[in-house]
């Protein structure tokens, strides 16, 4: 990217989408170049994070405490990994490097006040695995199996396991001796996580019969901790199939994202009390005092040989819209991160 053009290419929201977003949903444009104002940094964009979690804000009036809801027309809020290329700004320098919510565009300006965490000065790992396994993904896999506690004596269950979050947190419950079972939506993506994360055994979202009894042939002495991606259905199954005093930990609800009207919520709730259940829900951008020290632990493993990183990259600005949409129709194995 040329910072002295004239403009610079972005992905707008083109118009809301309709349960699962889709290519149309967005559209690039190119937008005119701006001097900055005292106070503020300039970022050349290097790599683009898509996370399905954002879909929860492309819904019109869902703002909410965390962020805005997006407006029409203008670029998608995202992560992104960027450069400080210019900055009026006296605690950024110019060649930082910054994980950044930020937007789906090449540049971008900001006064510091949006969540920014800032890399080491320098990358051992190639810099999309600090979108991936060393960036909020990866954090919040080791947040949420931390939280979760998994160990030799427990089955574990994850949903979404072959998606990014998901591809983590069952190699750090099988690091931490537990046996680990994925909730995946196709054959191809269960042998996947088998052969090549080392998941003990999958489940099929949509395979014969129902998906409780999916989990209680997987996992025939029970479920000890369930990592929920998912939400809805998937989560009331996975309450059906618990250990007395096992542990939940909801780190998503992708099945909400894109539904018209709030999911209702598990039919089964009273098995919570029955079983003297432990749900508990997290936001990892709520632990930023703590990336350092996660980022550490996650490198550490790779440096190992132990962790495995798991991603699925693309090219251009252009591949963003498709990238996202292929997301939520389970195209994706692992970690998506488009290279500008």
């Amino acid at each position: 990217m040329d910072l002295g053009a004239k403009s610079f290419r972005a992905v707008v929201l083109e118009r809301r989408p309709s349960g699962n977003p889709v290519e149309q949903d967005f559209r690039v444009v190119e937008l005119p170049w701006v001097p900055l104002q005292p106070g503020q940094f300039r970022t050349r964009n290097l790599y683009v994070s898509l996370d399905a979690g954002f879909r929860n804000w492309m819904n019109e009036g869902a703002g909410d405490a965390i962020l805005p809801a997006m407006p029409l027309g203008k670029p998608v809020m995202g992560l992104v990994l960027a450069e400080v290329a210019e900055s009026l700004h006296p605690e950024y320098r110019v060649g930082e490097r910054l994980m950044a919510r930020f937007a789906w565009e090449e540049q971008s300006i900001s006064n510091g006040t949006d969540f920014i965490a800032r890399l080491p000065g320098e990358l051992r790992f190639s810099p999309s695995a600090y979108l991936g396994v060393l960036g909020d993904t990866g954090m919040s896999a080791w947040f949420g199996m931390e939280i979760g506690s998994p160990g030799p004596a427990d089955t574990v269950l994850v949903s979404a396991a072959g998606g990014a979050v998901g591809s983590i947190a069952g190699q750090l419950a099988k690091l931490a001796g537990a046996r680990t079972v994925g909730i995946v939506g196709s054959e191809a993506k269960g042998h996947w996580i088998r052969e090549e994360l080392g998941y003990d055994g999958f489940v099929l979202r949509s395979g014969e019969g129902s998906l409780t009894d999916g989990i209680r042939v997987a996992c025939p002495e029970g479920v000890d901790l369930f990592f929920d991606n998912v939400g809805g259905a998937v989560l009331e199954a996975a309450i059906s199939c618990m250990n007395a005093r096992g542990r939940i930990v909801l780190c998503g609800a992708v099945a909400g994202y894109g539904a018209e009207a709030p999911l209702p919520g598990p039919s089964n709730l009273f098995d919570v009390v029955l079983k003297q259940l432990t749900l508990q829900g997290f936001m990892t951008h709520l632990r930023h005092e703590r990336y350092e020290e996660a980022r550490a632990a996650l490198a550490s493993l790779l440096d190992s040989g132990q962790l495995k990183n798991p991603e699925h990259l693309l090219e251009g600005i252009g591949a963003v819209p498709t990238a996202f949409a292929d997301l939520f129709a389970g195209r994706n194995f692992g970690k998506t991160v488009v290279r500008l």
